[in-house]
């Protein structure tokens, strides 16, 4: 099928591209075609595509990715999820100027909700989605646009890429779950050294600090998610969202819990076709055919 710049499949039809390499009025931009929507078999693929404003995000793309990624849960036949990006960037972070204008003096309890409602609703929908999903980073990936890859449940990465804890040389606190997700994936001695100091982290270095999974050539970046996601979607989805739920879950609780959601979810898993099917197969020595039931 055709494909759009990233090398992943186009949009279907009647989804515009922004091609132009002019900067154009977040607020005028069709969110259809900056946040583009595309599926193929089993994979849904999101690919944000403001590539003269690096794919920095407004509200109303945060809300369209958000909104996808929830209907990707809720499709039986999407059984996994790509995030990716157009361009140099994979995504600068927050555009403000799509964030709802506020009437009056700020009050207190306004920015807290702001991050409850945007930036921490969009990594939530990322950590919560019934589907795994993979980011393939392109490029430059800062602030809330290196906390959408690090929720993710697999980062590949282009060797162009580079992660960047931006708030500190804006004088803000880490929002997006950065504090959550950093110490869980490198530590907290780590994470605070990246959120101090607010380095730029090469893909490379951030491959040997567990940040990503793994580091590609930029030609083979697309390939390399569009292969990822199909095993993925080839796979026994229940069985690999249940293990998902398990290790995101698993920091957060002690030992008898987590055993305790894990024999659960084992009970779940064994009511499922797939698990039948995998079962089958092993006895009459076959290759399974899972069907994502």
């Amino acid at each position: 099928m055709p494909h759009h710049p990233t090398g992943l499949p186009r949009p279907s039809p009647g989804a515009s591209h922004v091609t132009t390499d002019s900067p154009l009025d977040a607020a005028d931009e069709p969110v259809e075609s900056s946040v583009l929507h595309a599926y193929d078999n089993g994979v849904a693929y999101l690919t944000l595509n403001r590539p003269a404003a690096l794919n920095a995000l407004t509200w109303p793309q945060r809300e369209r990715v958000v909104a996808l990624l929830n209907a990707a849960s809720a499709d039986p036949a999407t059984r996994a999820v790509v995030v990716t990006a157009t361009g140099k960037g994979f995504c600068a972070g927050a555009d403000l100027r799509g964030a709802p204008a506020s009437a009056g003096d700020r009050v207190a309890g306004d920015v807290a909700r702001t991050i409850r409602l945007g930036a921490q609703r969009l990594i939530s929908a990322v950590l919560d989605c019934e589907k795994p999903v993979i980011a393939a980073v392109n490029g430059t990936a800062a602030g809330i646009g290196a906390h959408l890859a690090f929720a993710c449940d697999l980062v590949l990465a282009a060797e162009s890429a580079q992660f960047i804890e931006v708030f500190v040389r804006r004088g803000l606190v880490p929002d997006g779950g950065g504090a959550y997700l950093l110490p869980r994936l490198v530590g907290p001695q780590r994470a605070k050294e990246l959120m101090f100091f607010g380095d730029t982290v090469p893909a490379a270095e951030a491959e040997r600090l567990g940040l990503v999974n793994r580091v590609v050539p930029d030609a083979e970046l697309a390939g390399t998610a569009r292969a990822w996601a199909e095993r993925l979607a080839a796979g026994p989805t229940r069985s690999i969202v249940l293990a998902k739920q398990l290790v995101n879950a698993s920091l957060d609780v002690d030992r008898a819990t987590a055993f305790a959601a894990e024999a659960t979810a084992q009970e779940i898993n064994m009511t499922t076709a797939d698990a039948n099917e995998g079962v089958a197969s092993f006895v009459e020595r076959r290759t399974p055919k899972y069907r994502g039931l």
